[in-house]
């Protein structure tokens, strides 16, 4: 990936994250967070994974309210950020954070409980 590219990622990440924590009441939409961006190369796209803490019915609002809002979001991307082509948005639930905290959790179970049986050795 271009370094271009991968600058544009970044400040698209940030710029969303700080548009959708003004935008967005976290009462209805849950706690979102831009986990990453994904452009397109010819910076037409992109696409917005996101994490959204609480429960079931805020992650299906806040996914929801990104929707609703996307061309809101875009507009103020296109002013607070200086680019030819001003990506058109999509944005997708990203749960992987959410799975590793699940995985982590299980582990510590395990190890609370005391050490696995091991086989005796000869």
């Amino acid at each position: 990936m271009s370094l271009r590219l991968q600058r544009v990622r970044e400040l698209l990440k940030r710029e969303v994250g700080e548009i959708i924590r003004r935008e967005l009441p976290v009462e209805e939409a849950g706690l979102i967070n831009v986990n990453d961006v994904e452009v397109a190369p010819n910076l037409k796209n992109a696409t917005v994974y996101v994490g959204i803490l609480g429960g079931k019915t805020q992650k299906e609002k806040g996914m929801e309210l990104l929707e609703l809002k996307r061309v809101r979001i875009q507009g103020l991307i296109a002013r607070g950020v200086v680019l030819k082509y001003t990506p058109r948005l999509r944005f997708v639930l990203d749960e992987s954070v959410e799975r590793g905290n699940r995985v982590l959790k299980i582990l510590e179970e395990l190890e609370a409980s005391g050490p696995l049986n091991e086989p005796e050795r000869d």
